[in-house]
């Protein structure tokens, strides 16, 4: 599983544009497993915030056979990313807020997560949520899937359907397959330290019976008390060299033919 940190080639070449907004992207202590980067306002997803006008985003588009996946959960490819540690004592408040995408529906049950772990021994502390493409009903928690440890706002959350446009879902940006494709806007997750520790945040997405018609996740404005966990970014375009724009261009030409399910 190959590792890569501060940005991703395949994100920067599914965009198939003039600008790429992951150009320079992670802080240097976060962890990457797949496509991870960060963006601006595009297509369905808006700014986070009056105050913030960038997001993190993990994708399952380019990600690695395994990744993405939260421990026996299954799936097929996805991608992943951690934050660097950070001190948090009994009582503190985590909040960020979250917004998951998806072109996959029917029984192609995609999903995303947050879980925060343990810094030292990476064991799992808590589930946060889970977000999970379904034909009806609220996408968090996801159905068949772990109870979440996080209070959310708003509570109920169904996806907003239709073809999603966002750039971080490569050729599948705009596309949908059957019902359960959308997004569910932005949701504020809300979670309570239990101990005194050294912890990490950690965000990921899955594909789940195939590996097309792809899903993604953005998150912002993670603090800690007054430790911020997720830094504010600045989604500025940034020019790609000409190499890099040809190559897009095949990328996206490549998409255009696949419109079927894939294996």
């Amino acid at each position: 599983m190959t590792i890569v940190k501060r940005f991703t080639m395949t994100a920067i070449l599914a965009c198939g544009t003039a600008f790429a907004a992951q150009a320079a992207t992670l802080p240097a202590d976060w962890t990457v497993v797949g496509n991870a980067g960060i963006g601006g306002a595009n297509g369905v997803v808006t700014a986070p915030s009056a105050t913030d006008s960038g997001y993190y985003y993990v994708s399952t588009f380019g990600g690695p056979q395994g990744g993405g996946q939260l421990p026996g959960l299954g799936g097929t490819n996805g991608s992943t990313v951690t934050t660097g540690a950070f001190a948090a004592a009994a009582g503190d408040a985590l909040e960020f807020l979250f917004n998951y995408v998806t072109s996959d529906g029917a029984g192609y049950a995609d999903y995303g997560w947050a879980r925060v772990i343990d810094a030292v021994s990476n064991s799992q502390v808590a589930l946060l949520f889970t977000a999970r493409t379904t034909p009806g009903g609220d996408t968090v928690p996801g159905f068949g899937m772990p109870q979440p440890e996080a209070t959310m706002v708003p509570a109920d959350t169904p996806i907003i359907p239709g073809g999603p446009v966002w750039d971080v879902l490569g050729s599948d940006s705009g596309n949908c397959y059957d019902l359960g494709c959308g997004y569910t806007g932005w949701i504020k997750s809300t979670y309570q330290f239990q101990n005194d520790g050294l912890y990490q945040l950690q965000f990921g997405v899955s594909n789940w019976s195939d590996t097309s018609w792809h899903s993604g996740m953005a998150f912002s404005g993670a603090i800690v008390g007054n430790v911020v966990i997720t830094p504010p970014v600045d989604p500025s375009p940034v020019p790609l060299p000409a190499s890099a724009l040809l190559l897009a261009g095949g990328v996206a030409a490549m998409g255009a033919l696949r419109r079927r399910r894939g294996a």
